[in-house]
This record gives structure tokens, sequence and C-alpha cells, in this order.
């Protein structure tokens, strides 16, 4: 379920925002790993998430995490979210047959005798 926190508390301005999948990215330009929201949310696809390049940079580019984010809007740029708790940033739980299928190849097969 995704939450904001406006929805809850109408005095705050639409800043916070709970339960944000992101998928990590390789960005060529910078040479490391970025979080981009995925579609199917009531946020924006591939929005940048700013996020500690180590703790994404376990897993490889695909890899989809679930996180609480906040909004940030500054004058000429476009907005973007930063994760919250960043040092706790996890993969999503709803995601894990996907996120084991990128770790290990897209061939990859729960209980088949080609992975043991």
């Amino acid at each position: 379920m995704q939450l904001s926190l406006v929805d809850e508390i109408p005095e705050l301005s639409k800043k916070y925002f709970l339960d944000i999948y992101a998928e990590a990215v390789y960005d060529s330009t910078r040479d490391k790993m970025r979080l981009m929201t995925i579609d199917g949310q009531h946020v924006p696809c591939k929005l940048k998430v700013s996020c500690p390049n180590q703790v994404i940079a376990r897993y490889p580019e695909g890899t989809i995490y679930k996180l609480d984010t906040r909004l940030i809007r500054k004058e000429g740029r476009a907005p973007y979210f930063i994760a919250l708790n960043q040092k706790r940033v996890q993969r999503a739980i709803e995601f894990f047959d996907y996120n084991l299928k990128v770790q290990n190849g897209f061939d990859f097969r729960i209980g088949s005798k080609l992975n043991k």
C-alpha cells in the first residue's frame, strides 16, 4: 500500500511518501548505481531517488527497493526524492522472486536442478 502522510495529516504539505518502489539503474554519466521510481504508483515514473551508492551497489542493476521518501523541490531543478533512513534501505519483499531472478540471472527457476 502506498501512502502519503498528507492523507493522514492534512496540515502537512505533500512532502513525505511511504512505501515507494524504486529500481536500481546504472547511471553511465556518473558511473554509479541510482534509484528511479517504477511505473504503477501514485508518483511519477522515473523520478530520481537520492540514496547512498554503497547501500544499493551490493545488488545488481534491476533490483527493486521499497523505501520511505521525502520530496525535494529546488528552484531550477527537477523534483526528486530523498530516501529516509538511508542506511536501512532494503530490497522489496513484494518483489522477492523478481529480485532473486535479477541476482541469479533471468533463467533462474526456483527448485530446479540446474541451480543446485
